[in-house]
């Protein structure tokens, strides 16, 4: 039986850098991951929807799994996979690979999307995932995408799984299932949100994390408002969640990742803003609100000292 641990903390859904030719940037994507866990961050999630994997072919997804998994092996933090698909053995599949990786902590599985199972459908899916799985699982619930709701009876029914540690809560915001889920979890199940804007008022009802995408372009205030509502210095907390959500916001205005990429780029952090096919750039003036928003938030310093086991970080300039 696979050994679930509880998980918390900041995990940040890298996105995968190209280079002005269209090729990922390893050197980037390498120095992101790095910077991310020096300013706090617990682990990382590579192949998340951020980083774009349905525009990857299989040669350029296990690039990325590589960097991140040595990276998370050098600095012994957590890595996180997105795995799985709507069709329950290809699933069960792309676990199976993933036991071959001492490295990976977790697989981000969605909730089987487009072909709309019944909630009993989404139970039986998992049902058998867990009891396959050689990692853990976290279940990625974001109905605004997979187009299936499952209420607080239902989670609860799978976070009774074994193998299954969290939940990734995407819900597009907080509604009664959210109150509901959070009163009443199951032994060593955690919720870790999953929409960036509601990340501080999910951690003031419990909680334990985030699978944050704007995090990467700013991780230590996310890091310091998940120390600050465990401290219950609620006015610290609630200052700078405020602020993040404002950033969040900005940064949803168009497809996740293109305003991301852009802030990166802008930042001197990724050699291009590019984005594959369907996803267009995004709109110069939603990346420089995001930026102003940036700029605007409360000083935080990251509860965990750098480290200096790790090479200066580059700057690509274009």
């Amino acid at each position: 039986m696979v050994h679930r641990e509880p998980l918390k903390g900041i995990f940040v859904p890298l996105v995968t850098p190209f280079t002005a030719d269209g090729d990922i940037a390893i050197d980037a994507l390498e120095s992101l991951a790095n910077q991310v866990l020096d300013e706090g961050a617990t682990g990382l999630v590579a192949l998340g929807t951020t980083g774009e994997p349905a525009a990857l072919d299989s040669d350029e997804k296990r690039a990325v799994l590589d960097v991140c998994a040595a990276v998370c092996r050098a600095r012994d933090a957590t890595l996180i996979v997105g795995a799985g698909d709507n069709n329950t053995r290809t699933t069960a599949a792309a676990l199976h690979a993933l036991g071959s990786r001492p490295e990976v902590a977790a697989a981000l599985v969605p909730v089987p999307y487009y072909t709309r199972p019944s909630e009993a459908g989404v139970l039986a899916h998992f049902t058998e995932l867990a009891a396959t799985s050689p990692v853990p699982l976290i279940i990625y619930h974001i109905p605004y995408r997979t187009a299936r709701s499952l209420s607080a009876h239902t989670l609860r029914h799978i976070g009774l799984l074994p193998a299954v540690v969290a939940v990734k809560y995407a819900i597009g915001g907080i509604d009664a299932d959210t109150i509901d889920l959070l009163g009443d979890l199951p032994p060593e199940f955690t919720v870790l949100a999953g929409d960036d804007q509601f990340f501080s008022p999910l951690l003031a009802l419990g909680a334990t994390g985030g699978i944050l995408a704007t995090a990467q372009l700013t991780t230590a205030p996310f890091v310091a408002t998940a120390a600050a509502w465990a401290a219950a210095n609620n006015t610290v907390a609630r200052d700078l969640g405020a602020g993040l959500a404002r950033v969040a916001a900005a940064a949803f205005r168009e497809p996740n990742p293109t305003v991301i990429k852009a802030v990166l780029h802008a930042q001197g952090r990724i050699p291009a803003p590019d984005v594959r096919l369907p996803l267009l750039p995004a709109a110069p003036e939603v990346v420089e609100q995001t930026m102003k928003l940036l700029a605007e938030l409360p000083q935080a310093h990251s509860a965990h000292p750098q480290s200096t086991r790790q090479p200066p970080h580059r700057t690509w300039c274009s």
